[in-house]
């Protein structure tokens, strides 16, 4: 449905892009994962055609975004993190003049009708945008990219801004819409690709740094456990003999007000140290009270997948996003 081959955008010296290739299958929610000035929105300008790649390209149903513009583009709903809209107009105005300019041949009260039942415009169909709540506006900015009934729908940071409650309406609507549509979500919110995407590419620093499923991701870092133990005894005794276990790579250990110490110990990938540190318990004269073993969340993984790749270049220099 779309495939983005070796796109690379630089703007003098600086490159906000790095040979970035990935796709998307129809009928898939794609979450465009990546922190703040990693690259998310040069990508989703580059494949909206809104700006060029200054290499490589981007194919929307197999059709080039730059030499094919007006039928890539007719396939494609493109929803901003700052949706376009007039602000002095009504919501029903704005929507018939979207119609209008995008040459729509469907049926335009029936059309019309459609979207602003699914989108949940009714109430404010002929209100002023301008004195619509933020949610209400991104509704609205959602209507407009639905206006064609593309395939595609390429939704920027839509809940940048939105309180709790417009956060969960929101991605409602957006796993609603992904039945009828394939959808690109970009976003900087672990909980948000979470909640509505099929499979994730994290992009950092201008590169694809990951791109698979959610589990899949999880599954690469499993070996990678922290063991949490609740034990009695010396603190000092307890850390020499955890930490000359081998397979341990970092132990901490704080006292609860209790007397007990609660102990955090990361382990190298592949390591499992619960019978060592129940010898050293044994032979340490200290007691375990608990031991329970975790595996890291996504949103710990997406932290050490930005610090590596951010190791593996050096310093940052800053991003345009």
């Amino acid at each position: 449905m779309i495939e983005v081959k070796n796109i690379t955008k630089r703007y003098g010296a600086h490159t906000a892009l790095s040979d970035v290739s990935f796709s998307v299958n129809e009928g898939e929610i794609l979450g465009f994962l990546g922190p703040n000035g990693a690259g998310k929105s040069t990508a989703m300008n580059i494949i909206t055609g809104y700006i060029s790649a200054t290499s490589g390209k981007v194919l929307v149903d197999g059709k080039d975004i730059l030499e094919s513009p007006a039928a890539a583009k007719k396939n494609m709903g493109y929803l901003p993190e700052i949706p376009p809209l007039y602000e002095d107009m009504t919501v029903r105005e704005y929507l018939y003049f979207i119609y209008d300019l995008k040459k729509c041949k469907l049926p335009k009260l029936s059309h019309m009708k459609d979207i602003r039942s699914l989108v949940g415009l009714e109430e404010v169909w002929n209100r002023l945008i301008k004195n619509l709540s933020k949610g209400y506006r991104q509704r609205v900015g959602l209507a407009q990219a639905l206006i064609g009934d593309p395939k595609i729908l390429i939704l920027d940071e839509p809940t940048v801004g939105l309180d709790p409650k417009q956060i969960v309406e929101i991605r409602t609507l957006i796993r609603k819409l992904g039945k009828r549509h394939t959808v690109i979500l970009s976003s900087h919110i672990l909980s948000e690709v979470q909640a509505v995407c099929d499979r994730i590419v994290v992009i950092n620093r201008g590169k694809v740094i990951a791109d698979d499923t959610e589990e899949k991701i999880l599954a690469g870092f499993d070996k990678q456990s922290v063991l949490h133990v609740t034990a009695q005894g010396e603190k000092e005794t307890i850390l020499s003999s955890l930490e000359s276990i081998k397979g341990v790579e970092n132990v901490s250990c704080k006292k609860t007000k209790g007397g007990s110490c609660e102990i955090e110990i990361k382990t190298k990938q592949g390591s499992d140290v619960r019978k060592d540190v129940f010898d050293s318990a044994v032979s340490g004269g200290w007691t375990i009270l608990e031991m329970r073993s975790s595996k890291p969340s996504l949103e710990e993984i997406f932290i050490r997948l930005t610090e590596q790749s951010t190791d593996s270049d050096g310093e940052s220099k800053g991003e345009v996003s």
